[in-house]
């Protein structure tokens, strides 16, 4: 399974980089579609994976759910998980997705 995320992250980030590449710097604001919520809350459907990994009790919770997440970073940061699901062939699944949405519930709950 491992290899398989790998490999998917790595097909995703091709994917998601050749339009970026191409995309003029007047584009910018379509290439940013995911914000962070207004609450600061951390969210699997909104904020973007480099914001989740500043927060480091997020990021823990997402390590434990994805080791191998951490090498591609610097790819998807952009991306909210939400975003990486689909591509990741199965690797951050439904069940994924609500589990970490469940602990960065719980560190929204608590502060950070």
């Amino acid at each position: 399974m491992k290899t398989t995320f790998a490999a998917s992250l790595i097909a995703l980030t091709a994917l998601a980089a050749a339009p970026a590449f191409a995309q003029s710097s007047a584009a910018a604001p379509a290439a940013a579609p995911a914000a962070a919520p207004a609450s600061g809350a951390l969210s699997v459907d909104k904020t973007p994976i480099s914001d989740i990994v500043k927060n480091p009790q997020a990021k823990t919770a997402l390590e434990t759910a994805l080791p191998q997440i951490s090498q591609y970073y610097d790819q998807i940061g952009g991306m909210t998980l939400a975003q990486v699901a689909p591509m990741s062939q199965g690797a951050l699944d439904d069940a994924k997705l609500k589990a970490l949405q469940a602990e960065f519930d719980k560190i929204n709950a608590g502060g950070k």
